[in-house]
């Protein structure tokens, strides 16, 4: 079984394609994965592996840890130009997320006041007043939409909550208007032998009115680019890609950044 990627609260840095050179705080268990999404395409895995032994992080152990680091890198010279909530599950489950945000932004200040802060969220607690506030903060409020079809959304990112539908996850993310950045996972494939593609015309249609609704300050398209959990997965080539990401910025005025 694929098993969760990162073993260490902070991680890295890495080269992000769509962010540069990122340094990652991962808010959920190192040895285990946490998250409210089950993505049939995610890096770390499928939920079924459990939340291991060490625990989510606390809030001083996160604080910590990633001011040792920073001290590290500025004492190699080592550029940064971003750090990254990621790492073995949904970050905005962590029960003091908003306070983990307020700690990152000071030291980024500190250290890398060049770097931007970054958050990789699946969307499902965006709405919630605490997380919504701490997202507005960061430079990079990045949150996903892979479809806004509930049928396709529930195969893709099997939610773990049977009433996530895409129109409430919209509806979350149009207070972000202009404060967020839209992440759309284009594939195809076929999961307990059912198909699915998201690239379709309906598909994309449901799309570009889901982004019109929101009116991110951009959308990002990519596919899949790592070993996923998965089998039978397939991954839209750039060309393909491209000619989504065109045609929605020509529908809705949105730039498009194709991965």
């Amino acid at each position: 079984m694929q098993t969760v990627l990162f073993h260490s609260t902070i991680f890295g840095p890495i080269h992000s394609r769509r962010l540069g050179i990122s340094l990652g705080v991962n808010l959920m268990p190192n040895d285990g994965k946490i998250c409210s999404f089950d993505c049939l395409y995610c890096e770390a895995g499928f939920n079924a592996q459990g939340p291991g032994t060490t625990g989510i992080p606390t809030r001083e152990a996160v604080k910590r840890q990633l001011k040792a680091k920073l001290e590290q890198l500025k004492a190699e010279g080592s550029g940064l130009d971003v750090i990254t909530f990621s790492g073995n599950g949904e970050p905005t489950l962590h029960p003091h997320f908003k306070e983990v945000v307020h700690d990152v932004m000071l030291l980024r200040d500190r250290y890398y006041p060049e770097a931007r802060v970054s958050v990789l969220s699946n969307s499902t607690m965006a709405g919630r007043p605490a997380v919504a506030e701490a997202l507005k903060k960061v430079d990079n409020n990045i949150l996903k939409l892979d479809s806004a079809i509930a049928a396709t959304l529930r195969v893709i990112n099997r939610p773990q909550s049977p009433n996530l539908i895409p129109e409430g996850v919209i509806e979350d993310l149009k207070q972000f208007a202009g404060q967020c950045i839209v992440q759309t996972m284009m594939l195809r494939g076929e999961w307990e032998g059912k198909p699915f593609d998201n690239t379709t015309d309906q598909e994309v249609n449901a799309l570009i009115e889901a982004y019109r609704q929101i009116q991110p300050r951009e959308v990002m398209l990519y596919s899949l680019d790592r070993k996923t959990p998965a089998d039978h997965l397939v991954k839209i080539e750039h060309d393909e890609l491209q000619a989504i990401g065109d045609r929605i910025a020509q529908a809705t005025g949105i730039p498009v950044q194709v991965n």
